[in-house]
């Protein structure tokens, strides 16, 4: 009897473990997105602590709890679980680790791996990666930077080629080159990559980018070409503006450097450098400026010149130059590229010599033009965001700050001379523009049709992370609209608007941080940018207002509630990704700025330095309360950031100077009796509760009386773009949630709606259609409704308890007549989803949570229940584990 039992026991069990054992193989845990410097396989860095990230694509186990990794430069040793230069075990349930191995070495590939152990099923995924490194330091660099000139106003751009012998079986060949200005790269006749805008836009005398290639497939044995073709770029600013760009102390004739290592089967090496051995020549591209256009000339075409067999005897030596600056580093971020084509909506011929062309949509980048005609023929192609009564091309919302001396740049304006022996294609190399109509004007007749154009959305290729859809079309078409400016302004920093600037605005760049973050993986970009902010900064601590800049911005435009960028980046950069380094790297010099605005500030700890509520509708919130808020911000943020570093005396000096502040705050605005802040504008109000200058026994008497001055506006906002960030935010955390979704759903004027149904499919720069100035059609600064769908209606918050989506809170908002709606994001850990629907009057909530993650679900005004169950929650704060839930909902009375 007992030995039966025992044979049954074990019969149980030994099913049980083929059942698991099934299971595991049937829907085993992966290790997915391997990434490295939050990049997939990159080449060419510089940084000696890389950082390597990892997600899950199973969300049927609620977490990791150790995992060990390895690295070096043997992928087999690494795919069998050695590292030679790095081999640790991590008890943690983090999926994101910083480099601590040996000393990582220049122009080296290596391997890394990430085994993740005891997982609830028992498998134990693991996954393999690689990154190389690159010149790791400025004396790595050989040979010389070279130009063809020193000719500032000299027009035409540079051609550059040198003649280069392989005589031996090559491993492999990478290029490594940085530019002042902007380049083309070419071997043997053919582009190498398929980058735009290379490189990214610095402070040239303080900071140049090196960008790396994999080249051993275009090198062939024997006699090969390197080709070079400069740009001007921000570099050489030959046009004018309000900004002065043509007068930097660093504008120059663009140059280069550029070496080429090339590693043999034998062991061998070798670095071929630039030098005066280069031959150089002037190019067909006769003029080109980042800020209005390019001029191209066919009839001075050179075929084959980057091509081996090219006859150069006519070309001259190159120049060897000084380095713009000793601080070469690696461009270690998405690159700009061609991210899509679009074709044109619909052609107008108004003669043989003219045509319009409507694209449909407003963006940034360039037109491809192909066509045939007769030599001499000059071509010009202006590019519009708007037409005018009679449906002519309209450049005055946009070309208001171009102060041209004379009529050889116009603006937005390519222009073409055909060579004529066959069809032509121009496309601009070195600039790009915002528009939606293009003109194309000829010297002679010309045929066009609808497919001789095409239009090149351009900008920094980063992947979208966030999905909004809904059953209300207006905010789709809001959300699609704040993604299109929002990309339209993404060159390897942020910008204002892609056609009249091309500024990196402070204010603009931190109201959207969270609407950039929310629907893109674009911390590459903003590291790099908050580079560019310590390379501005003042000794003083003092900030400019557009940054990059050559000295415009430091006496204008700043201040606390624009300038706030060096603060706010690096704590959204933390909140959205778990990682401190962008707010380490910059910890002293918030610290800096913070310590700036309190030796400017009055005795109270107010400050009125500032640009205020930019373009409201017509309220004007005073400046001294708008930027004695951001000084708060500020000073909380640095105390946090102490408090995550150690730092105990900067803790408590800066968390009494913020208590200091928002006390001073609610001493002179603050009416006790009323809970009314100054006037009782929205904006006064909103950005008062939204930043958390409220005492809390206020808060609610205060959001009263934002609602009441809303509904008394009709339920319209009355903000500018300090108050843009606010208004939505502040109802919908406040118990508005309801008011907030009217304001954001509007379609009369004033309100986002009102742009769409005008036709928009960009933001716009003002809220009032038939404004004389600030009339820009595609500006990103009223953008942060992209961020309140996440966050008002998806309810997706990041937990400042737990960065990085590690806990999620969910607070969603769900309007009585919004009946279906899903927000997603993908953050560190995987995709979590918010969402609801409802059918049969029966309202349904689904959430995702991504694995080794959890969520705390709060749903104050409903009776919530378990879907699968039937069974009533009810705690106030539901906890969620990782994998889907559901949960049906009735909305309490």
């Amino acid at each position: 009897m007992y030995l039966k039992f025992f044979y049954s026991c074990v019969g149980i069990i030994f099913c049980s473990l083929l059942f698991i054992s099934s299971s595991i193989q049937e829907n085993p845990v992966k290790i997915i997105d391997l990434k490295t410097e939050y990049l997939e396989k990159p080449i060419g860095l510089d940084t000696k602590e890389p950082r390597f990230s990892w997600k899950f694509d199973n969300g049927s186990f609620d977490g990791q709890t150790s995992y060990t990794i390895y690295l070096g430069t043997d992928s087999s040793e690494v795919a069998n679980k050695t590292g030679d230069q790095w081999e640790t075990t991590f008890k943690t349930d983090k999926q994101f680790v910083s480099y601590k191995g040996k000393p990582l070495r220049p122009f080296t590939k290596y391997y890394w791996s990430v085994e993740v152990r005891n997982l609830p099923q028992g498998n134990n995924p693991k996954a393999i990666s690689s990154f190389q490194t690159g010149m790791m330091n400025q004396d790595n660099w050989k040979g010389s930077w070279i130009t063809d000139s020193e000719n500032v106003d000299l027009k035409p751009v540079p051609y550059f080629r040198k003649k280069v012998a392989v005589k031996k079986e090559i491993k492999k060949a990478t290029v490594y080159i940085s530019a002042a200005g902007l380049y083309e790269l070419y071997i043997n006749g053919k582009e190498i990559g398929d980058h735009r805008l290379d490189p990214v836009y610095t402070r040239f005398d303080k900071r140049n980018l090196y960008v790396t290639y994999d080249v051993t497939r275009s090198l062939q044995m024997d006699e090969n070409v390197v080709g070079i073709q400069l740009g001007n770029g921000w570099y050489n600013h030959q046009s004018t503006a309000v900004w002065n760009f043509d007068q930097a102390e660093w504008r120059n004739r663009p140059r280069f450097i550029l070496n080429l290592l090339v590693e043999y089967q034998d062991g061998s090496s070798e670095t071929m450098v630039t030098d005066s051995t280069w031959k150089t020549d002037l190019s067909p591209v006769i003029f080109t400026s980042i800020y209005t256009a390019e001029h191209v000339d066919h009839r001075l075409n050179q075929d084959g010149w980057s091509s081996p067999g090219f006859d150069d005897s006519n070309w001259k030596p190159a120049m060897e130059v000084p380095s713009p600056s000793k601080n070469i580093v690696a461009q270690a971020m998405q690159p700009i590229r061609d991210v899509e084509k679009i074709a044109a909506k619909s052609i107008r011929k108004i003669n043989d010599t003219s045509y319009i062309f409507d694209f449909g949509r407003n963006f940034s980048g360039v037109t491809e033009l192909k066509v045939h005609g007769q030599k001499g023929t000059e071509l010009r192609v202006t590019h519009s965001e708007q037409l005018d009564s009679v449906g002519n091309l309209d450049l005055s919302n946009i070309d208001v700050h171009y102060r041209p001396t004379d009529d050889s740049d116009p603006f937005q304006t390519d222009i073409y001379f055909l060579n004529g022996d066959q069809e032509e294609i121009f496309k601009p190399k070195f600039n790009y523009k915002g528009f939606q109509y293009v003109q194309v004007t000829s010297s002679k007749p010309i045929e066009l049709n609808k497919e001789s154009i095409t239009g090149l959305f351009m900008h920094s290729d980063v992947e979208q992370v966030g999905n909004i859809s809904s059953s209300n079309e207006i905010v789709n078409k809001i959300w699609k609209a704040t993604n299109a400016s929002y990309l339209s302004n993404l060159f390897g920093y942020p910008t204002d608007c892609p056609q009249r600037e091309k500024n990196g605005w402070t204010g603009d760049a931190h109201i959207n941080i969270e609407t950039g973050l929310y629907n893109y993986d674009a911390i590459t970009i903003y590291e790099k940018w908050m580079d560019d902010h310590r390379d501005e900064q003042q000794p003083n601590g003092v900030l400019p207002s557009i940054i990059p800049t050559w000295g415009w911005g430091y006496d204008w435009g700043n201040g606390p509630d624009w300038t706030s960028t060096i603060a706010i980046i690096p704590w959204e950069l933390y909140m959205f990704y778990g990682d401190n380094r962008a707010l380490g790297e910059n910890y002293e010099n918030i610290k800096k700025y913070v310590d700036h605005i309190t030796s400017i500030s009055d005795e109270n700890g107010l400050t009125d330095w500032g640009l205020g509520d930019w373009v409201p509708v017509k309220s004007v919130t005073p400046k001294e309360l708008t930027s004695s808020i951001y000084y708060y911000v500020d000073a909380v943020i640095l105390s946090k950031a102490a408090r995550l570093f150690g730092k105990n005396e900067d803790y408590e000096k800066y968390t009494l100077l913020a208590d200091k502040i928002k006390e001073a705050i609610n001493n002179k605005y603050l009416d006790k009796k009323s809970g009314m802040y100054g006037e009782g504008r929205q904006t006064e109000l909103s950005a008062a509760l939204y930043w958390g200058i409220v005492p809390d026994e206020f808060k609610n008497k205060v959001a009263k009386n934002l609602a009441d001055r809303v509904i008394m506006d009709d339920k319209h906002i009355d903000v500018g773009l300090l108050g843009s960030k606010t208004i939505l935010g502040a109802l919908s955390e406040n118990g508005y949630s309801e008011l907030a979704y009217e304001v954001a759903s509007q379609k009369t004027y004033p309100s986002w709606g009102w742009w769409i149904v005008n036709g928009a499919t960009t933001l716009y720069e003002n809220w009032n259609l038939e404004a004389s100035s600030d009339i820009s059609k595609n500006h990103i600064m009223f953008g942060a409704i992209g961020a309140w769908f996440f966050k008002g209606l998806g309810g997706i918050y990041p937990d400042e308890n737990h960065p990085g989506f590690k806990h999620i809170i969910l607070k969603p908002g769900i309007p009585n007549n919004l009946a279906e709606f899903s927000a997603s994001h993908t953050g560190p850990f995987g995709k979590i989803t918010s969402s609801w629907q409802t059918s049969d009057e029966k309202l349904t909530y689904t959430a995702t949570i991504p694995p080794n993650s959890s969520a705390s679900l709060m749903l104050k005004n409903f009776e919530v229940y378990d879907d699968e169950t039937g069974k009533q929650l009810t705690q106030d704060t539901i906890n969620l584990s990782s994998g889907t839930h559901v949960f049906s909902l009735i909305r309490k009375e």
